[in-house]
């Protein structure tokens, strides 16, 4: 139970990664404000729950948790999230930056015909809603001296051959979250707030699973290029947010690690 007594925030939690990191955390002791768009939104994947919502399953734990709907590409939803936390529990220790996915048409997803509508949403998506949610979150952090941030990015922030130059606007936006993570580190390290991220890659979710065939993702191609040869799961991408989160970490911040099975070899 190494974070016992420790209050953390996990969005995009309804579902999928988000789910394993929430519940992860919350095995280890923490107390969980779990995020999303929609609360339910597992459901509509296939993705089958112990209980009706996430935050129903960290009670079952016997942690508490709340649940926040909002769409976080809004700083004033970001703030707000960031209130309820505080007014519920009194303190942030661990942020986990998990909102995001590549949402946009691969069809039209290259660097030279991508459109400006997909450019803007997944940067909102994918970067403003955690500079947001980290923002929000710094000053109370900052007065305790302590804190924990994780942002979740994707090897598609990494190398963009990854998938043939598609998905480009989700792939920059990645990008960007790795270089806020290291300038964030930076400018927050005399506080004693440590700020890491995590490359996903191909990681076998519900969402995944069901829309991978029509989008052209985790083909036998695909496979192929990952040297352990299957996708990741979501549990092996909360068990990397873990050492983040706890003292294991002590030391480390402004890191990208990727939880790729092997894919991307060179340095973040």
């Amino acid at each position: 139970m190494e974070l016992q007594q420790k209050v953390a925030i996990v969005t995009g939690a309804g579902r999928g990664i988000g789910r394993a990191i929430a519940l992860r955390l919350a095995a280890q002791g923490a107390d969980v404000v779990v995020s999303a768009r929609d609360l339910a939104r597992a459901e509509r994947y296939g993705e089958e729950l112990s209980a009706p919502t996430v935050p129903d399953e960290i009670r079952a734990l016997g942690r508490r948790s709340i649940g926040f709907d909002g769409d976080l590409c809004s700083r004033d939803v970001a703030k707000a999230l960031i209130e309820r936390t505080l007014e519920s529990f009194g303190r942030i220790d661990i942020l986990v930056n998990n909102v995001g996915g590549a949402l946009t048409p691969v069809e039209r997803s290259k660097a030279s015909v991508m459109p400006d509508e997909d450019i803007e949403y997944m940067l909102k998506l994918n970067l403003l809603s955690a500079v947001y949610c980290c923002q929000e979150a710094l000053p109370s952090m900052r007065a305790r001296k302590a804190g924990s941030i994780v942002n979740i990015s994707s090897r598609a922030g990494l190398d963009p051959s990854q998938r043939q130059g598609r998905l480009a606007p989700y792939g920059i936006a990645k990008t960007g979250l790795i270089q806020f993570t290291r300038f964030l580190a930076h400018d927050v390290g005399p506080d004693n707030i440590r700020v890491n991220c995590v490359a996903a890659g191909a990681i076998a979710t519900a969402r995944i699973v069901q829309s991978a065939k029509a989008r052209g993702i985790s083909t036998d191609a695909d496979l192929e290029i990952i040297p352990l040869r299957r996708l990741g799961t979501a549990d092996e991408v909360a068990s990397v947010v873990q050492f983040f989160a706890s003292d294991m970490s002590a030391y480390v911040t402004g890191q990208c690690l990727s939880v790729c099975g092997g894919t991307v070899l060179t340095p973040s």
